[in-house]
């Protein structure tokens, strides 16, 4: 394929510059004699790094982070990472109540399996489960708890199922 001289696109693809420096006398008598280019040119090749200099929008674009979908933080407290900070605050309160002798057996992260996996059209499916945010023993019944910013449509099916197996979830907004 030809290209005439100065074309930067061809389709989608972009053409690099032949930008190699010039090679010295000295590279020029080594590649005379051996026939093998010097490695003048191991230098800093920009759209092989993804870094080409005709497209900063691209640059700008890739740096800055989305928000997440409902605007909550992680945050990190005693080395845990929380999906946000109410359930941070909410956790600092559970762990005084624990220290307090109010609540006993406080877990965080706390699986439920709410339909066991099934094939669907000859494809596997996993089982579908609930992970309640904080449960633990209040006056020696099991608390299930959830700190909530947003009630999802799928919140609200999962908060069913687990209802239609005798387990309520507390709210926490």
């Amino acid at each position: 394929m030809r290209v005439e001289a100065g074309t930067t696109t061809v389709g989608t693809a972009r053409i690099r510059e032949d930008s190699r420096p010039m090679m010295t006398a000295a590279q020029k008598a080594i590649y005379d004699k051996t026939g093998n280019r010097p490695q003048v040119d191991a230098g800093f090749d920009e759209i092989a790094d993804g870094l080409d200099v005709g497209r900063p929008a691209l640059l700008s674009a890739q740096s800055k982070a989305k928000p997440s979908k409902y605007r909550n933080q992680r945050c990190e407290h005693d080395g845990i990472t929380f999906d946000s900070r109410r359930e941070r605050d909410r956790w600092i309160v559970l762990r005084r109540e624990l220290a307090a002798g109010l609540i006993s057996e406080l877990e965080r992260q706390v699986a439920y399996v709410l339909a066991d996996p099934v094939v669907i059209n000859g494809r596997k499916k996993p089982a579908l489960r609930y992970i309640a945010d904080f449960v633990y023993e209040r006056d020696g019944k099991t608390v299930i708890e959830d700190v909530k910013g947003v009630i999802t449509a799928e919140y609200r099916i999962k908060r069913h199922l687990m209802a239609a197996r005798g387990l309520q979830i507390v709210e926490i907004n």
